[in-house]
């Protein structure tokens, strides 16, 4: 039994160990007055070789406020994005911007703040919210024409079990689809009724990364 605590032990230390030295090397691309948050990694540029996507907090020591019920003192700086393509031996800078995502501790009204997720899937990169019982809605962003431009909008509502709308935009069609549910009202032991809608959008020049002042308050 010793042994097997031993060796857990060991491997936990090595695990530990192997993250700080990825944090480490990854501070150097973060600039003053930031911490590195996370370091997500996936082929972002289709050349086969994982790239690096770090997530960045601000470290203003007037930004540690009351929460919203005001019962403690939280941090509520702001969180960035750098994008990182791996070139030989070395990083280089594809995208950043180092302020578009609200703090992990941002109020969340009646409810929790949502939940954050970033990730990389199919040369994509990913960045999706989570509020509960309110619903999903994300991001899906391609590197393309020298930055990360967004090129798809997902976002699905709910009251509690009861699905109520589902939405899907794909910038590089120029197409949205609006799916409601009409039974929603009728309580969750009726069967969902979705009455699909397509209509085209017109959004000539693609959001690009480096410019959204605001995830927040990016809404279709």
């Amino acid at each position: 039994m010793k042994k097997i605590l031993s060796a857990l032990l060991l491997l936990c230390t090595l695990s530990i160990s192997a993250q700080d030295t990825v944090d480490k090397y990854f501070k150097k691309y973060v600039p003053k007055g930031y911490v590195l948050q996370e370091t997500i990694r996936g082929d972002l540029n289709k050349d086969g070789v994982d790239d690096c996507v770090l997530i960045i907090k601000g470290t203003d020591k007037h930004m540690f406020l009351p929460n919203q019920w005001e019962t403690e003192i939280v941090d509520k700086n702001r969180r960035g994005i750098i994008v990182l393509f791996k070139k030989g031996n070395e990083y280089e800078v594809a995208s950043k911007n180092y302020s578009c995502l609200s703090s992990e501790n941002e109020d969340g009204g009646v409810y929790y703040a949502p939940e954050l997720d970033l990730f990389v899937k199919d040369n994509k990169l990913y960045i999706s919210y989570t509020h509960g019982r309110y619903g999903t809605w994300g991001y899906t962003f391609r590197y393309q024409r020298g930055d990360m431009e967004l090129i798809g909008y997902d976002s699905y509502s709910s009251r509690g079990p009861i699905s109520l709308s589902i939405t899907s935009i794909n910038f590089s069609t120029q197409k949205r689809l609006d799916r409601v549910n009409v039974n929603a009202e009728l309580g969750d032991e009726v069967e969902e009724k979705f009455v699909d809608t397509w209509s085209n959008i017109n959004m000539p020049k693609l959001i690009r990364l480096s410019e959204i002042k605001d995830f927040d308050g990016l809404y279709f």
